[in-house]
């Protein structure tokens, strides 16, 4: 994976959504064919022959790639949304995250105790969201469970608020940057 075009792609916007933070917004690396078709095949090829049924893409900027991969690699697609966006019965968990509390959600028919999901999202933080994510797949008895994201900002730690025997596979890293 070429790095370091993506970096140079990706956008950082101070104090957004409050002072302090420094956000990564990666939606100026998805307008770039050539940044998009980079990641595609680089975050998919990681997971071809891992036997997923499901990707699961938690909102919004996780729909994006989230998607892709799963069109990549064979599997199907399941959105993980915040309160009130689904239309069917839902399973919920709430979180914390590096400015606040949340709670995320999914349709209780989305997985099965046979499915095996790869949960993706943009960014690694904190690892509310995706400790969240992590939690609503237990709760619904999957077989096993991959995650990946295409930033991690490691010196938040997020990674510590996931199990050690989960396979994260963040390509970006960024360290007090």
């Amino acid at each position: 994976m070429n790095i370091d075009l993506l970096k140079s792609h990706l956008r950082s916007i101070p104090d957004f959504p409050k002072p302090g933070i420094l956000f990564r917004d990666v939606t100026t690396v998805f307008k770039s064919q050539e940044c998009l078709n980079e990641l595609s095949n680089s975050l998919s090829d990681y997971y071809k022959g891992k036997g997923i049924t499901k990707v699961l893409g938690i909102e919004s900027r996780g729909f994006i790639m989230g998607s892709i991969i799963a069109n990549y690699i064979g599997a199907g697609f399941v959105p993980v949304r915040k309160p009130d966006k689904l239309p069917a019965e839902v399973i919920s968990q709430e979180y914390t995250k590096e400015y606040g509390t949340d709670t995320v959600e999914i349709h209780k028919d989305a997985l099965s105790s046979d499915d095996i999901v790869l949960i993706h999202d943009d960014l690694l933080a904190t690892g509310g969201t995706m400790r969240a994510a992590y939690d609503l797949c237990k709760k619904l008895g999957i077989k096993k469970i991959y995650i990946n994201c295409i930033i991690e900002l490691t010196d938040l730690k997020g990674r510590k608020q996931l199990p050690e025997d989960v396979d994260v596979y963040c390509p970006i890293c960024y360290e007090g940057e």
